[in-house]
C-alpha cells in the first residue's frame, strides 16, 4: 500500500491516471511548499531559537510587510492543498485498485515539504520538549508544570502548559525525553525527532485505515484518500507536529489486528496508543468486544473485557515502573481547564447561559461548570450504553458495499457484521466524548474522521460533510495560532487571514468550475 512497485507504475491504466493526476498532485506539492515557506513568518520558534537571529528570519518576522505576505502565502498554500485534495477524488473517478501509486505520490509529496516546516498553527510541540527536559531533569512532569524549569518562557511552550501537569503517557515521555537527549536541548533539532514520530503516525493510518476499510466491506483507495491525504489530517498532524498522529495510527492498527483475530497484539498496540495519549481508552472495551465475536454470552464478553483490561493494565504497570512515574497520567486526566471555544456547542451554551444568569445575579461561573459537568457525565453514559447494548438490537448502523458505493442499513448476521458494528459504536463514543466537551481542538475531527471512514463514509450528504467540516478547519487552523511579534497587530494578520481563507474557501464552494459541485446536493432529474 505505502511502497508502489515499478510494476504497478508501468501499469496502462496506472500510467494514465499519473499524467492525468500530474496537475493536480503539483499544485497540492505547490500549497505544501507555500506553507512551509509562510511558516518562516509565522511559524512558531522558541525564544531562544538561534534562528531568530539570522537575516532571513529577521526580516521575515520583523517586517510588517514581510508578515502579511507570509500570511497571505499561508491560505494559499493551505487552500491550494485542500483543492487538490478535492480534484484528486474527481480524478480517480472509481477507485479501481491501480490508483493507489498515484494516490501514495500525492501522500508523500504533499508530506514531505510540512516536514521541514517550522510548526504551525499550534505551539504544542515546544511543551512537548519543555516536558522532555522535565525528564531529563528528573522531575515529575504528572506533579510539575514546564515553569519548573529555569528560563521556561524561552522553550516556546503556550501558556497553558507552563503550569499544568503532563497529560500524556508513559510511552510519549519517553520519546519527548528521547528528542531532548539527542537534540542536546537544542529546540530546532529537537522537533526533527518529534517530526518523525508523527509521520510514523501518518504512515500508519496509511497503511492500517485502507486495510480495515477493506475488511469491512468498504473501498480502501477511497479511505486512504478520505483520511490520509486529508489536508486537516497534514496540517494538524506533519504541520503542527501533535502527538494525536501517532496515537491515532497504533489505535487503528490495533483494531485492525484485533478485527484479523490477533487481539493480544491489537490490545498491546492499542495500549501503546493509549501510553502516548489515554483518551484511546475509549477504544479498548470495543477491542474486547470484537475479541469476543459475535455468538458471545454476557460471560465470554466480561470474560474478554477482563483479558483485555489485565493485559493493557499489565503493560502500562510496567511502563510506570520503569519510568518510576506509576499512572501518575490518571490524575493529570483530572486536571481541570477553563478553556472552550465557540463552536464546541457545550462550551458555546455553557458559557451563554453562564453571561445571561451572571446579569441575573446568578453565579456565572456556577452555570458553566454545571452544564460543562452535565456534558461530562452524558458522554460517559453514553460511552458505556453502547459497550453494553447488544448487538443484536437494532438496525446495524453501518451499510453494506455493493458496487462500490453504501446501500442501506441492515441487521448484524455474521461475524463481519458484528465486527463493522462494534468499530462504528467505538466512532460513536468517541464522537460523544468530543462533541460533548467544551472544547474542540481541529484535530479531534481527524479522529472521528478515521473511525467513521473504516465504517463507511457514503457518497453524497455524508461526503459533503466532510468536505464542509475539512473545509472549516482548514480556515479555523488558519485563523487561529499565528506566530506574530508584539509590535506587529495581530488583529491586523488575523484579518487577513479571515479575508483571503475565507474568501478562497469561498470560491472553492461556490464558484470554481470543477469544485462547487462537491458540495451541493445534485439536482433531482
Amino acid at each position: 500500500m505505502i511502497f508502489a512497485g515499478r510494476r504497478a507504475v508501468r501499469d496502462p491504466f496506472t500510467q494514465g491516471l499519473m499524467d492525468s493526476s500530474r496537475s493536480t498532485i503539483l499544485q497540492g506539492f505547490l500549497g505544501a511548499v507555500l506553507v512551509a515557506l509562510a511558516s518562516v513568518g509565522v511559524g512558531w520558534l522558541a525564544g531562544s531559537s538561534g534562528l531568530i537571529r539570522t537575516p532571513v528570519f529577521i526580516f521575515a518576522r520583523t517586517s510588517p510587510v514581510a508578515v502579511i505576505a507570509s500570511t497571505i502565502m499561508l491560505c494559499v498554500g493551505a487552500l491550494l492543498l485542500l483543492r487538490a485534495w478535492l480534484r484528486l477524488a474527481q480524478r480517480v473517478g472509481d477507485w479501481d485498485p491501480r490508483c493507489t501509486p498515484v494516490l501514495m505520490r500525492a501522500f508523500w509529496m504533499w508530506t514531505l515539504p510540512l516536514m521541514v516546516a517550522l510548526p504551525l498553527f499550534s505551539r504544542d510541540v515546544y511543551a512537548y520538549i519543555g516536558q522532555g527536559r522535565l525528564m531529563t531533569h528528573d522531575l515529575n512532569p504528572y506533579t510539575n508544570g514546564i515553569s519548573a524549569l529555569s528560563n521556561y518562557y524561552n522553550l516556546g511552550p503556550d501558556t497553558l502548559w507552563t503550569e499544568a501537569p503532563t497529560p500524556y503517557g508513559p510511552l510519549w515521555l519517553w520519546i519527548e525525553q528521547a528528542s531532548v537527549a539527542i537534540s542536546f536541548e537544542i529546540p530546532e533539532i529537537a522537533i526533527i525527532p518529534f517530526r518523525i514520530a508523527v509521520l510514523v503516525g501518518l504512515v500508519l493510518l496509511a497503511v492500517y485505515v485502507p486495510k480495515l476499510a477493506a475488511l469491512n466491506g468498504f473501498n480502501p483507495q477511497r479511505t486512504l484518500w478520505l483520511v490520509a491525504l486529508n489536508p486537516v489530517v497534514l496540517i494538524n498532524f506533519i504541520a503542527s507536529a501533535h502527538n494525536d498522529s501517532l496515537m491515532l495510527g497504533l489505535c487503528m492498527a490495533g483494531i485492525y489486528f484485533a478485527a484479523v483475530k490477533r487481539p493480544v497484539l491489537g490490545i498491546i498496540l492499542v495500549t501503546a496508543s493509549i501510553a502516548i495519549k489515554p483518551i484511546t481508552l475509549i477504544a479498548l472495551p470495543f477491542v474486547g468486544l470484537i475479541w469476543a465475536g459475535h455468538k458471545a454470552g454476557w460471560s465470554r464478553r466480561f470474560l474478554c473485557w477482563t483479558g483485555t483490561l489485565a493485559i493493557s493494565t499489565g503493560l502500562l504497570a510496567v511502563a510506570g515502573m520503569v519510568n518510576g512515574l506509576g499512572f501518575g497520567w490518571l490524575g493529570a486526566l483530572q486536571t481541570s481547564s477553563t478553556v472552550w471555544i465557540w463552536y464546541a456547542p457545550v462550551g458555546l451554551v455553557s458559557h451563554l447561559l453562564g453571561l445571561i444568569t451572571g446579569f441575573m445575579g446568578v453565579s456565572g461561573d456556577f452555570v458553566i461548570d454545571a452544564i460543562q459537568m452535565v456534558g461530562t457525565v452524558a458522554s460517559i453514559l453514553i460511552v458505556i450504553w453502547l459497550t453494553l447494548r447488544p448487538a443484536n438490537t437494532g438496525p446495524l448502523g453501518v451499510r453494506r458495499w455493493s458496487s462500490g458505493f453504501p446501500t442501506g442499513p441492515r441487521t448484524v448476521v455474521s461475524e463481519a457484521d458484528y465486527r463493522r458494528l462494534m468499530v462504528r459504536r467505538a466512532a460513536w463514543a468517541f464522537a460523544a466524548v468530543v462533541l460533548l466537551a467544551p472544547m474542540i481542538q481541529p484535530w479531534y475531527m481527524i479522529w472521528l474522521l478515521a473511525l467513521f471512514a473504516v465504517t463507511g463514509i457514503g457518497e453524497g450528504r455524508e461526503l459533503r460533510v466532510v468536505f464542509y467540516l475539512t473545509t472549516f478547519f482548514v480556515l479555523i487552523a488558519l485563523t487561529d495560532q499565528l506566530s506574530v511579534f508584539r509590535w506587529i497587530p495581530i488583529e491586523l494578520v488575523r484579518a487577513v487571514a479571515i479575508a483571503v481563507g475565507v474568501s478562497m474557501a469561498g470560491y472553492l464552494m461556490f464558484f470554481d468550475a470543477k469544485t462547487h459541485v462537491l458540495f451541493r446536493q445534485p439536482r433531482k432529474a
